[in-house]
């Protein structure tokens, strides 16, 4: 199965913890080939397949996880914990911190 995106070699660095953007690699969902995407730290932190995608200022690091048919964009950070798409029976996120700092909620 082909790869949905690439990590670009446009980077940024969030604190000690470097994050680079990513770019689609094919079509899917609403996402078309080329179109850049948000930041993220490794390809562990957001699914090679299906509709999962992280757009904008948008960054996922550390041991979070973007996949299913979640989308991550705005000004949010992940950091920490597992962020599914609505189909899911799971949720387990356990923090958002938006960009002034502020946090959304904290299970």
């Amino acid at each position: 199965m082909e790869k949905k995106y690439e990590l670009t070699s446009q980077s940024k660095k969030v604190f000690a913890v470097t994050l680079y953007r990513i770019k689609a690699t094919l079509d899917f969902g609403l996402i078309k080939k080329g179109d850049l995407g948000g930041w993220i730290e490794s390809e562990k932190n957001l699914e090679l397949s299906g509709d999962a995608w992280v757009s904008g200022d948008a960054r996922v690091y550390g041991d979070a996880r973007v996949y299913g048919d979640a989308r991550v964009y705005g000004k949010i950070k992940i950091t920490v914990g597992l962020f599914f798409g609505w189909a899911s029976k799971e949720e387990k996120v356990e923090e958002i911190i938006l960009e002034d700092g502020s946090r959304l909620f904290k299970k």
